[in-house]
């Protein structure tokens, strides 16, 4: 499906909408999502944990979001995530999809080590940050009708102890930062966006997932992604590609991502290891005829894509997993990517004047 804006209308961002949104809503932080915007290619094909093939889902273990310290309360052997109502949040239209779902997490990460997390620079900007932060597993829709989980075992929350290694190259804000980002996409010279964090203790219950220490993906190569949209719980989302192998730091996918997404895993899907990690992007959200919210949604070959910094920047310094010590899936073996499309006569249409 193909929604074209009208240019009178004004796009939404769904950092500044959600931090809107918090005056209503105290459990949702201002501010709380990373602000690299995403986008909707072709059809919507991100999935809920439970509607994800088998094999993903093993990854999917291994994805952790992202929390502001007070917002994960921890009680005994249980913890709660403070959360706010997404479709009340951002003024969803009612065929927005996931709209009854929670939202709170800010970014996403993935277990690389047996205490280590990537995730994205901008996510983790400094020690202090860091340990402002909570990495919490299992935050999905685990079941067909079920709701996501925002009271979790307490061992399913992790802190930080330090900041490995990390890189971002972030311009001023404003006009003038805009200008210098655009400036460095064209000319090749945008740097890497990554951070890699030590936890407090050793992960229990999850593996670290395999990445891909060879040769770089090209053109065409179809990935899929895990993370939290927005904030919201756990979505798989494939039948996408990379489309751009040209820039130095990063690639240019059609991944759909939004912002949330950021810090990310990229798998190939042919061999079901990272390739990257999910840092920028295009607009969230739009306003309808009807002045409520809808995702914005471009043709699959359209709009500016999804940037994915390339590993080559911190590969190095992620340890070497021994075999059988990865999260347990048949890695190398292919995937058909089309297990994670969702074809587009199955999702509501919006039609712009």
């Amino acid at each position: 499906m193909t929604k074209t804006p009208s240019p009178a209308k004004p796009f939404l961002n769904s950092t500044k909408a959600v931090s809107l949104a918090a005056a209503l809503a105290a459990a949702l932080p201002a501010g709380a999502l990373a602000d690299s915007a995403k986008t909707v290619y072709g059809a919507d094909n991100r999935l809920d944990y439970y509607e994800a093939p088998a094999d993903m889902q093993v990854l999917a273990d291994s994805v952790v979001s992202l929390w502001k310290a007070k917002h994960v309360s921890v009680t005994g052997d249980k913890a709660s995530l403070a959360h706010a109502n997404f479709g009340e949040a951002l003024n969803l239209c009612p065929s927005e999809r996931f709209r009854e779902q929670p939202l709170g997490a800010f970014c996403s990460g993935a277990l690389v080590g047996e205490d280590m997390i990537m995730t994205a620079g901008h996510c983790v900007t400094d020690e202090a940050a860091c340990a402002d932060t909570k990495f919490v597993f299992g935050y999905a829709v685990k079941q067909s009708g079920g709701k996501a989980a925002t009271t979790l075992p307490a061992g399913e929350v992790y802190g930080c102890k330090k900041i490995v290694k990390r890189d971002l190259d972030k311009p001023p804000s404003g006009f003038f930062g805009t200008v210098i980002s655009v400036l460095a996409n064209i000319t090749n010279r945008m740097g890497p966006d990554y951070a890699l964090i030590q936890l407090d203790r050793k992960v229990e219950g999850h593996r670290p997932l395999p990445v891909n220490r060879g040769a770089e993906p090209g053109n065409g190569t179809p990935l899929f992604t895990i993370g939290h949209p927005v904030g919201l719980p756990l979505k798989v989302a494939g039948g996408a590609a990379v489309r751009n192998d040209g820039p130095k730091s990063y690639y240019i996918t059609d991944l759909d991502a939004f912002g949330g997404n950021s810090g990310g895993p990229v798998f190939n899907a042919r061999t079901k290891m990272i390739e990257g990690i999910l840092v920028l992007g295009g607009q969230d959200f739009v306003k309808s005829p009807a002045g409520c919210t809808i995702a914005y949604t471009v043709d699959q070959n359209k709009g500016i894509g999804t940037g994915v910094t390339r590993l080559r920047f911190l590969k190095d310094a992620i340890p070497e997993i021994p075999a059988g010590k990865y999260a347990d899936v048949a890695v190398g073996v292919a995937v058909d990517a089309s297990e994670t499309r969702r074809e587009a006569k199955d999702i509501p249409t919006v039609k712009f004047d």
